[in-house]
């Protein structure tokens, strides 16, 4: 099996390399990540400048098995150099693109912010089988082991029970000890008091984001939200479908 693995923290960061090292044992793995930090660039790419690969040696991490490059894309750029660039006029097709583990959950209404996300998306589009994985921790020194163990299990499980055109799962893992697996919804929920005034040393003044993340039905035990705050895995099947259809 060909993986083709992303994320949107960059290359280099924990859970990449975490992921990395739990899909060998399942393929070839090649690694097309960004050269730093591309969070919320969602379904980005881009189109105003010269994308380049470079190849990394997987060595230094201790990770010799994997074919890795960096580039100065997005995650979803990566599919798409992978497509048509990596494996152009090549027989080598990718099995299966997986993204992230992303430092911070993409439950709710992340998912459409979310670069990990955004990969996955378009994988989807190409009709490849994609998994965007997440942990509820934004710490770039996050505790990993006790969601890695769960991955090639999810993995196998997910591709078994087949991904039709134009879906993909969304899996979340909450902080610590997990208490088991969820199949869930995409939470309803919105972000508020999102950016922060701040003076520079010129006397202008600029915004940071920060926010608050307020979920619209807290009760709801079917949800991606939910499953997280009671230490379960949350699986959530994502469409790249977005028509509202009890609106037609």
């Amino acid at each position: 099996m060909n993986i083709l693995i992303t994320n949107d923290d960059g290359w280099g960061t924990q859970g990449i390399l975490t992921l990395v090292k739990t899909m060998l044992p399942l393929g070839h793995v090649t690694v097309i990540a960004p050269d730093g930090p591309r969070s919320g660039y969602g379904v980005g790419i881009t189109v105003n400048r010269p994308m380049y690969l470079t190849r990394i040696d997987g060595s230094e991490y201790g990770l010799s098995e994997a074919e890795i490059y960096t580039t100065n894309g997005t995650p979803a750029d990566a599919l798409k150099l992978a497509i048509n660039a990596l494996y152009e006029g090549d027989e080598k097709k990718i099995d299966l693109l997986v993204s992230g583990i992303n430092h911070g959950s993409n439950a709710s209404v992340n998912v459409i912010y979310s670069g990990t996300m955004g990969a996955c998306l378009v994988a989807a589009e190409h009709g490849i089988p994609a998994i965007g994985f997440s942990y509820n921790d934004h710490s770039m020194d996050i505790d990993l082991s006790y969601a890695e163990k769960y991955i090639p299990e999810i993995t196998r499980h997910l591709l078994e029970e087949g991904m039709p055109y134009g879906i993909c799962y969304n899996v979340n893992f909450p902080i610590g000890p997990i208490e088991g697996i969820q199949w869930t919804r995409q939470a309803m929920g919105h972000w508020e008091k999102e950016l922060a005034p701040h003076v520079d040393e010129q006397g202008r003044t600029y915004y940071t984001l920060v926010g608050t993340y307020i979920n619209h039905e807290p009760e709801a035990e079917d949800t991606d939200e939910y499953a997280i705050a009671h230490h379960r895995i949350s699986i959530t099947p994502t469409s790249l479908d977005l028509t509202a259809y009890q609106m037609l």
